[in-house]
């Protein structure tokens, strides 16, 4: 009988060992699902926010195109504008007309975050004007821009096409 306890008292404990060997390997198992599920939820909000951003640069670069392409129209449509500002008495209905339609293109641009650079009066700025000329000038202080050629705008903080000036030297 001794031996019938002692070989039931052996199974027993070989069942327990077995029954934790089994329930580690399942608990780690669970562990390794859980991490790697917890790996995946990361992975796929990282690739969200990376869509989101490129879409975002998308976006920009579209309304950048068409800015650029308007931004001929805009020259033209200024150098009517002051044309007809320097005419004779009956160019007065035309330059409120000119005016009215400029203020529009302005506001579409704004709308879209195109704006004009300032320039005038202003220390030149290589990241911003397109220097095309120097003057010599004693009213404004050496590197002024004293005149703008043509217009420069920035998308946001994205110079779309700098200004073209003039800029002051020392006489």
């Amino acid at each position: 009988m001794q031996a019938d306890e002692n070989y039931e008292e052996t199974n027993l404990e070989s069942g327990f060992e077995q029954a934790d060997d089994a329930l580690a390997t399942v608990t780690r198992e669970r562990d390794e699902l859980k991490d790697q599920i917890l790996r995946v939820q990361a992975e796929f909000q990282n690739a969200l926010r990376r869509e989101r951003s490129m879409i975002d640069v998308r976006k920009a670069e579209a309304v950048g195109a068409v800015a650029r392409d308007v931004l001929d129209v805009m020259d033209n449509f200024d150098r009517a504008l002051e044309s007809a500002r320097s005419g004779g008495p009956g160019s007065a209905s035309i330059v409120s007309g000119l005016e009215l339609v400029h203020k529009q293109l302005l506001l579409a641009f704004a709308k879209h975050k195109v704006v004009p650079i300032e320039s005038q009066d202003l220390p030149f700025n290589p990241d911003e004007h397109e220097a095309v000329m120097q003057r010599p000038s004693s009213d404004h202080p050496d590197g002024t821009v004293i005149q703008v050629l043509a217009q420069g705008y920035k998308l946001g903080d994205r110079v779309l096409r700098p200004s073209k000036v003039v800029v002051s030297i020392a006489d």
